[in-house]
């Protein structure tokens, strides 16, 4: 029976101690996934309706091939199935880019952001874009909208790139390889909304970070001691690539404290916390300028 297959395989994953957060957060949920990968079957078919199912005995063996690389090599199940899903969207992943997972997608994807764009047109950016999935996501979500997607790291480009392929978004998804905001021309082009999910992590959390977390590219988590050294120049550097009214829509997982701590003066409106899985914040053109001003710096300061 498919489920007593996907029950065992829980129950050595718990026996294991293998951390999950790249797209399950339990054992049974991650053994599931890997069950019904094997068995080449959607994977959000439910596992009930199988039940008079069972697999042969080449499907047991790739199932538990899978169960022991994923328990021995401490990766992520996306790099061992090559295949991650954000909100219900299929997204091709390997070791150069982390495993989707950005907060942003929840209020993109509910609508929650859609009033910061106008309703013919618009220009998004999508900025530490990894794996193109919140490029992605925007692309289908406003079909109005052009998403230019950056990212600093030219193999992260190169999965999204086969992500922006796999939708069918070759069109309307520019990628850029660039250091932050650098490789932008002063004025041009200028975005309705930009969506940032950027390296983060405290340099005392990176330290503690299970094997699956390490195996993900440290460029793309670690943010300094604090885990505000990407965000620091690049608020200063933002508002001269907004339109008047655009906004910023901010990733900072469990780093509440510290961007408060850093940024204290500015006042964000907080779309999730960390009963969430961590804090997604928006900041509007103005208040990113009235901060600025506050700060008494210039961009180039």
């Amino acid at each position: 029976m498919i489920e007593a297959a996907i029950a065992q395989a829980a129950a050595q994953l718990e026996r294991s101690g293998v951390a999950f957060g790249h797209g399950t957060d339990n054992a049974w949920d991650e053994a599931a996934w890997l069950t019904l990968w094997c068995l080449g079957l959607p994977l959000d078919t439910d596992p009930a309706s199988l039940a008079p199912q069972t697999l042969d005995s080449a499907q047991a063996q790739a199932l538990q091939a899978l169960l022991q690389r994923r328990i021995s090599e401490r990766k992520p199940a996306a790099y061992l199935t090559r295949e991650a899903w954000l909100h219900g969207v299929p997204f091709y992943v390997d070791e150069r880019s982390i495993v989707p997972r950005s907060l942003i997608a929840a209020p993109l994807l509910e609508g929650w952001l859609d009033a910061w764009l106008p309703e013919q047109g618009g220009q998004v950016l999508d900025l530490c874009t990894g794996n193109g999935s919140l490029a992605v996501l925007a692309a289908l979500a406003w079909p109005q909208v052009q998403v230019d997607a950056i990212d600093i790291s030219a193999d992260a480009l190169a999965v999204a790139a086969i992500n922006r392929e796999r939708h069918g978004l070759q069109a309307r998804i520019r990628l850029i390889e660039s250091d932050g905001l650098q490789a932008l021309q002063p004025a041009r082009p200028r975005y309705d909304l930009v969506l940032c999910n950027p390296p983060y992590v405290n340099s005392r959390s990176m330290a503690a970070l299970p094997g699956e977390y390490r195996a993900e590219p440290a460029l793309a988590l670690a943010g300094g001691e604090d885990g505000m050294d990407f965000i620091r120049p690049m608020l200063q550097a933002l508002p001269e690539h907004m339109n008047d009214g655009a906004a910023l829509v901010l990733e900072i997982g469990h780093e509440r404290a510290h961007f408060e701590q850093a940024f204290g003066p500015l006042q964000a409106l907080w779309l999730s916390d960390a009963e969430d899985g961590g804090d997604v914040l928006l900041l509007e053109k103005a208040e990113l300028l009235r901060w600025r001003a506050a700060q008494g710096r210039s961009p180039g300061a």
